[in-house]
């Protein structure tokens, strides 16, 4: 399947237009928090067992991002059950943890890989579609993980968007839905365009039609 990711784009994000961000009890959730404010978004942040479901579909996001955190999918609190409720319905990033629960949710398996990068860098080889789009390829990030998804249980949903140079899936993407998982940190300074791969994700949309459009 061949999609068109630039179907996707939208007018510049707006402050009447609300970003719901999946707190996973991280201390880099304000660094993503501070780099969407800056790219023009208005971010409503809830911990992920301070919110539900319902109350996320109550404040009608325009998109949603499921932060960075410690542990497993397990320990994500409501971050799977907003990614299943909301698949297809809004654009979705998960970074780190958030991207594990994309592809938990589609039925891969989380598994350790044998490395420990904390702080590390890496340079990640990307197909410059969608989150890509406008960024070189390879280019410097930031891993804080020793879990990553199983290349032998990649779901038939999604496609590998970024590896590292030994095929350590670093990205996804949704075949068909503006869904994206990020491994590494794109908002660490140390990581390079962070801000421009999160200000594409700013810029998808649903199905041509802006949030709340008719």
């Amino acid at each position: 399947i061949v999609v068109d990711h630039h179907r996707f784009l939208k007018p510049p994000h707006t402050a009447t237009m609300t970003t719901v961000m999946i707190d996973n009890y991280d201390s880099f959730t304000y660094n993503v928090y501070q780099y969407l404010c800056e790219l023009g978004a208005k971010v409503h942040v809830a911990r992920n067992d301070k919110i539900t479901v319902d109350e996320v579909k109550k404040l009608n996001p325009i998109n949603i991002v499921i932060s960075p955190g410690p542990g497993s999918p397990k320990d994500a609190g409501v971050s799977m059950g907003v990614i299943k409720e909301f698949a297809g319905k809004v654009p979705i990033l998960g970074i780190c943890l958030g991207h594990q629960c994309i592809f938990e949710v589609f039925g891969g398996k989380v598994v350790v890989s044998g490395e420990i990068w904390h702080g590390k860098t890496s340079d990640m080889y990307h197909d410059e579609k969608g989150l890509y789009d406008g960024i070189p390829t390879p280019f410097k990030a930031t891993r804080y993980h020793s879990l990553v998804g199983d290349k032998a249980t990649l779901p038939k949903e999604l496609i590998v968007t970024c590896k590292t140079k030994n095929g350590l899936i670093q990205g996804v993407r949704h075949k068909t839905l503006p869904i994206y998982g990020v491994q590494y940190h794109p908002e660490s300074c140390i990581s390079e365009h962070g801000k421009k791969l999160l200000s594409n994700f700013l810029g998808f949309k649903m199905n041509g039609q802006q949030n709340g459009s008719k």
